[in-house]
């Protein structure tokens, strides 16, 4: 990300629908797969301020890894220098084997070669352990905001599978999320295209909304994530649970 871009998510991201709901909806998983426990070692690759990493200290041993030297400083102020690495998903700093949780939230679309990402996080991992992904979804949503993060690319659920099974991993979710988002960031954004904003104009997505509409954002959006019942054919974003097999 630009360098500005890390000091605007670190004023917004511990409070605003999104930010706070993913990390929300991960923990959910992470749980839900009986991945959480004291002893279990979670690493967060691409971990940015470090803000999820250090949400989920109470839960297990936790290492944030990034290689932005304006992450790294925040993050080092979140979590402390020994809980912070500096590295990437395509050059993680660990031995093989190492992880029982690797995490990667808005991360691989970063990486141009995001199949050997893929590969490089389960080379950590140790068998048995899990994976969680989220990217962000259809590349029919693409816009400045997806350049200045600068993403490679947005995906779909059969792109992230390939990624997965590639790096022979056992898929044991993968869905949309953001689902209720949609039609409103779809419309956004095909009007940004034909009204570009003046440059340096404020964002939606850097405004954190009032508090009853943000908590009602939040809600549906970690309710729907939640739950494993309905597959919903489109999101903003995707979100993937993989488990490295266990050795025969």
């Amino acid at each position: 990300m630009n360098p500005e871009e890390y000091e605007k998510l670190e004023q917004v991201e511990r409070k605003h629908w999104f930010y706070a709901g993913k990390r929300e909806i991960v923990r959910h998983w992470l749980s839900r797969v009986g991945a959480l426990r004291p002893e279990a070692f979670l690493v967060d690759c691409g971990a940015g301020t470090g803000r999820f990493a250090a949400e989920m200290v109470p839960h297990c041993k936790v290492v944030a890894i990034d290689d932005h030297a304006e992450s790294l400083a925040i993050a080092r102020k979140n979590l402390g220098d020994d809980r912070v690495l500096e590295g990437s998903c395509l050059k993680l700093p660990l031995p093989d084997s190492t992880a029982d949780i690797v995490t990667a939230l808005d991360v691989i679309e970063h990486v141009e070669d995001d199949h050997r990402a893929v590969r490089v996080m389960t080379r950590v991992m140790k068998p048995g352990g899990v994976l969680v992904i989220t990217v962000p979804a259809f590349q029919e949503l693409w816009s400045d905001w997806d350049e200045a993060l600068h993403h490679y690319r947005r995906y779909r659920r059969a792109g992230l599978e390939r990624c997965l099974q590639g790096a022979n991993m056992d898929i044991m979710h993968i869905a949309y999320i953001n689902v209720l988002a949609f039609p409103a960031v779809f419309a956004i954004r095909k009007l940004r295209r034909m009204f570009p904003e003046p440059q340096g104009a404020a964002r939606a997505e850097e405004n954190i909304p009032p508090a009853w509409l943000n908590q009602f954002l939040q809600a549906t959006f970690v309710g729907l994530a939640c739950q494993s019942a309905v597959r919903f054919p489109f999101g903003v974003g995707l979100l993937a649970v993989a488990k490295k097999p266990a050795l025969p």
